[in-house]
């Protein structure tokens, strides 16, 4: 899904210039990265905020187009206003096809209703984490990646380097070697720890 962004270049810039962008609805930026120097831009502000509420903004490579120029560009960055829902400054990163980049992906679970732990064995189904670190190519860059938790158990869990990625997406070295549970089914209420399984210790780096 190709996600479009519209942009402009911004000439003016400083704190004051900034503060009068912010009340004329617009949102102040900058694009960096590659071998380009940086540009400072300036978006919409309702624009810019509806496209930060949906999910594949924040995990998809995007199309930047400032004032009819196209650069691909990830989002890196984003300031929010203490207590309004204000977006206060954006920051995008260009990226090269032909360069792996490094993404938080969102995790998607799957069939915790049907968990022989939460169906059978009265356990709640835990998301331990939303997102996990990803390397890939920009064209390989998926959505989401799905956690599937049908077949666990009271007290088990699921680790990282269990998860079926796609085709040319690996993790980052760190979360290989650290392998974390990202989710799991938790005993129910009421069961002491020593009657419940215990979880499994986490199986060994790939």
């Amino acid at each position: 899904m190709e996600i479009e962004v519209i942009a402009y270049k911004r000439e003016l810039q400083g704190t004051g210039a900034s503060r009068r962008l912010r009340h004329a609805g617009k949102v102040p930026g900058i694009v960096y990265g590659g071998t380009a120097a940086p540009m400072q831009i300036e978006l919409d502000h309702n624009a810019l905020y509806h496209a930060l509420r949906k999910e594949a903004f924040h995990a998809s490579v995007l199309t930047l187009t400032v004032d009819g120029s196209q650069q691909s560009v990830l989002l890196r960055d984003t300031q929010w206003h203490p207590y309004k829902q204000q977006v206060l400054h954006v920051d995008f990163q260009r990226v090269d096809k032909n360069q792996k980049i490094h993404v938080k992906v969102p995790l998607h679970f799957l069939n915790a209703d049907v968990a022989p732990g939460v169906k059978t064995g009265g356990g709640k189904a835990h998301h331990i984490l939303n997102e996990i670190d990803v390397t890939c190519l920009p064209g390989k860059l998926p959505e989401f990646i799905e956690v599937d938790m049908g077949k666990l158990e009271v007290g088990h869990a699921i680790h990282a380097n269990e998860l079926v990625l796609p085709d040319g997406v690996e993790l980052v070295a760190h979360v290989k070697s650290e392998n974390p549970a990202v989710a799991s089914v938790n005993a129910p209420k009421g069961v002491a720890a020593e009657d419940a399984p215990a979880e499994p210790a986490a199986p060994p780096a790939a």
